[in-house]
């Protein structure tokens, strides 16, 4: 069982010091989750990297309902920056143009384009809104895999299925996705 395994069974037990025991020792990976997805912003995005970390950790909750795991609690973290940097976008958007519009975004074969536009990060959000209606765990499963960067055998681990299972149900998540989202219309 991993360091930071124990000190999220702490944590989930009530106990306090954990936490602060915790962050040194995930705060290099949260900074590299952070940084590939303040790669896929637009440039001279505002919000750095650091920040999203500390905005994230903040906003992750603690207790009973902390992450059972390592690769679980990066999950979550990697969730929850993707959230905060929806929130971003979307009032960024607002206060832009009055609110977001519909779009299709463009997809590839590691899920969505390098340079996504504000836009495109509220389309594939909206996008997972949908497919959560559809299969929650397939879109649990894109946020672990694209978000959070896990590997394929670390998301069975922290969906509680198999390998196979994982790799089925990711090339049916893509595809869904793709088309929902499809190419981006020209003009």
């Amino acid at each position: 069982m991993s360091e930071v395994t124990k000190l999220l069974a702490q944590i989930r037990e009530g106990n306090q010091e954990a936490t602060g025991r915790l962050a040194p020792l995930v705060y290099a990976e949260l900074r590299k989750i952070a940084g590939s997805l303040m790669r896929q912003e637009r440039p001279g995005h505002t919000l750095q990297a650091t920040a999203l970390v500390h905005e994230a950790y903040l906003r992750m909750d603690g207790g009973a309902s902390a992450p059972v795991n390592r690769s679980h609690f990066f999950g979550v973290a990697a969730n929850s920056m993707r959230q905060v940097l929806l929130d971003y976008a979307r009032r960024r958007s607002a206060a832009k143009r009055g609110g977001a519009a519909a779009r299709r975004v463009d997809i590839d074969a590691k899920l969505l384009v390098a340079e996504n536009t504000l836009e495109d990060v509220i389309a594939v959000d909206e996008a997972l809104k949908r497919l959560t209606a559809i299969d929650p765990r397939q879109s649990r499963l894109i946020e672990l895999r694209f978000f959070a960067g896990l590997s394929v055998e670390e998301v069975a681990e922290v969906l509680g299925v198999s390998v196979i299972t994982v790799k089925r149900e990711w090339k049916s998540a893509k595809a869904w996705l793709h088309r929902e989202l499809g190419p981006t219309k020209s003009g």
